[in-house]
């Protein structure tokens, strides 16, 4: 039986982490490829969309480059970390799942509870106040993925090995690196052709679920924090359906 203490430091490991967004990563593609027709791009998220724009500008349009490049950065980060490997994967990531789910109930509560507590201190909810709902569960589970890749395992955690290098240390570096990263995954979702108009309610959520996230990434794991935020989206989406 994995004990308590060797279960937390688990899910902080690549292995579990790989072997539980492998299958993730293996949906949304399908999905994208079988649902999405001539126009795939209809179905994939900001995150990847982004990715994907960005590479058109410079000439590449493999459509498997993101997918590839994602599992690639995870396998070698497994590989550099193989000596540590956890034993009882099955008993990790079933704990994983279950975590997921409980830290998505949680946010789901915190999107809850943020309107009224905004119209209390009278900051003024513009339009597009509420979760769209797009009804694309394929949509919704690519954004789990690849913004969280984009925005903790990359920006986050490249922002903590800089502050580090400049001497600021200690959880100074993460509370600040966690900071920049959710308001910029906040803005992000306003900023492009396929932005949302403003709208206080989206842009606070977003920088609290931003932080949330990041505190996931950081105490408990990339899986983790992929699992979150998918599962929390497609409860949004099944609940505004």
């Amino acid at each position: 039986m994995t004990s308590h203490m060797s279960y937390l430091r688990a899910t902080r490991h690549p292995w579990p982490s790989l072997l539980f967004v492998l299958p993730l990563v293996i949906a949304y593609e399908v999905g994208v490829a079988v649902l999405g027709g001539p126009h795939p791009e209809h179905l994939r998220n900001g995150a990847d969309n982004w990715l994907r724009v960005g590479l058109t500008h410079l000439g590449i349009s493999w459509v498997w480059l993101p997918p590839a490049v994602l599992l690639a950065l995870m396998a070698v980060w497994t590989w550099s970390q193989r000596d540590e490997r956890p034993n009882e994967v099955i008993a990790v990531l079933s704990g994983m799942i279950l975590e997921s789910v409980a830290y998505a109930i949680g946010l789901w509560g915190v999107s809850r509870a943020l309107g009224p507590l905004l119209e209390h201190f009278g900051v003024a909810l513009a339009a597009g106040a509420a979760e769209p709902a797009v009804g694309q569960v394929i949509t919704y589970l690519g954004a789990g993925i690849y913004e969280e890749a984009l925005f903790r395992l990359v920006l986050f955690s490249c922002m903590v090995r800089l502050l580090r290098l400049v001497d600021v240390n200690g959880l100074l570096s993460v509370l600040l690196a966690a900071s920049a990263s959710a308001l910029l995954f906040s803005a992000a979702h306003h900023i492009g052709p396929y932005g949302q108009p403003y709208g206080n309610y989206l842009f606070l959520f977003r920088l609290i679920a931003g932080l949330y996230f990041a505190v996931l990434f950081q105490a408990r794991g990339f899986g983790i924090a992929v699992g979150a935020h998918a599962c929390y989206n497609l409860m949004v989406s099944i609940g505004a359906s």
